[in-house]
């Protein structure tokens, strides 16, 4: 009988196509989603229950009458200029709605959980790539509400017996190469839909923050993974928690670098179009360079991106912006 896999903020960006991942791999997600900034037409591949994570007793209504057996838990806000400004509800979503799911797991007897982390826990990194023991030192709420939730993911293993795996992204990008979901994010803050639009006329130029970092080009340097090689991997750290496996963190990147120059090169390349563009100011805090180093993925759950060269990226970024 195929394990129930509850999804909170399934009806998202990255929990849609996890949500397909999982269904291809012969789970039944169940998608548990506030609607905030998710969209129900994206949720296709098993039940879907309206709800707010903050609602204990819902959620463990839910676990109980899907008779569930794990958690992907992805329900979060994550616009990181608007944690800086309003810090109140990123702590109050992420982090209080957090450890209302994990009491409800605790009610209910639900032990795995793969948890939807950032590589903005680490902030400014001295040293690249980025390893999974690399100091973790947010400088924005949003990195700081993810820190939080790994903590204390760290105590309820030996407290209750909860298993987690921590999975911190990079850049997140792409959509289903069939074409059935993608990024619909509104306000709209990632590079490559951006720069689509700028492609597309939607907008007159694609704003490039800063010319002098010390990087080959003089522009920030990003890890871009595709978002079905991201739902691959929660596929495969559910399967490590079923099998026994102890909690742990994992960084989910390709351990190669783009800069934003070299994006914009590449959007011009697939689509044929030209790129309008703004050199103007660095932002406060971003840095210069964030790349993964994979090889923890690679060794504990098996996995590696295979869909994650730019051009991969922004072919099926391209196909989901222009559908219509």
């Amino acid at each position: 009988m195929a394990k129930n896999i509850l999804v909170t903020g399934g009806a998202g960006y990255i929990g849609s196509h996890t949500a397909k991942a999982l269904a291809r791999a012969g789970y039944r997600p169940v998608t548990y989603d506030s609607l905030v900034y998710g969209h129900r037409h994206a949720v296709k591949w098993g039940p879907f229950v309206e709800g707010d994570i903050a609602d204990t007793a819902k959620l463990e209504r839910v676990i109980k009458d899907e008779a569930i057996d794990a958690v992907v838990h992805f329900a979060a806000f994550a616009y990181v200029g608007e944690s800086v400004t309003k810090p109140e509800i990123y702590f109050q979503n992420n982090v209080v709605g957090s450890l209302s799911l994990l009491d409800a797991m605790r009610h209910t007897g639900v032990k795995p959980i793969v948890f939807s982390s950032t590589c903005a826990t680490y902030g400014m990194p001295d040293r690249m790539p980025i390893t999974e023991d690399t100091l973790q030192r947010p400088i924005n709420p949003y990195g700081e509400t993810k820190l939080m939730i790994e903590r204390a993911l760290a105590w309820y293993g030996p407290a209750h017996d909860i298993r987690s795996v921590s999975l911190r992204y990079f850049n997140a990008c792409g959509a289903d190469p069939e074409g059935e979901i993608g990024e619909e994010h509104d306000p709209e803050t990632h590079l490559i839909p951006l720069i689509l639009d700028a492609a597309l006329g939607r907008r007159a130029a694609i704003d490039v923050f800063g010319t002098d970092y010390p990087t080959p080009d003089g522009t920030a340097v990003r890890d871009y993974i595709h978002v079905q090689d991201l739902a691959e991997a929660h596929v495969k750290a559910l399967a490590y928690l079923f099998e026994g496996g102890a909690t742990t963190q994992v960084n989910l990147g390709t351990g190669t670098g783009n800069s934003v120059r070299e994006v914009i090169d590449a959007v011009e390349r697939v689509t044929g179009r030209k790129v309008p563009r703004r050199e103007v100011a660095r932002r406060a805090g971003d840095p210069p360079e964030l790349v993964a180093d994979p090889s923890k993925a690679n060794s504990l759950l098996g996995w590696k991106p295979r869909m994650s060269d730019i051009d991969s990226i922004i072919r099926t970024a391209w196909a989901w912006h222009t559908r219509t």
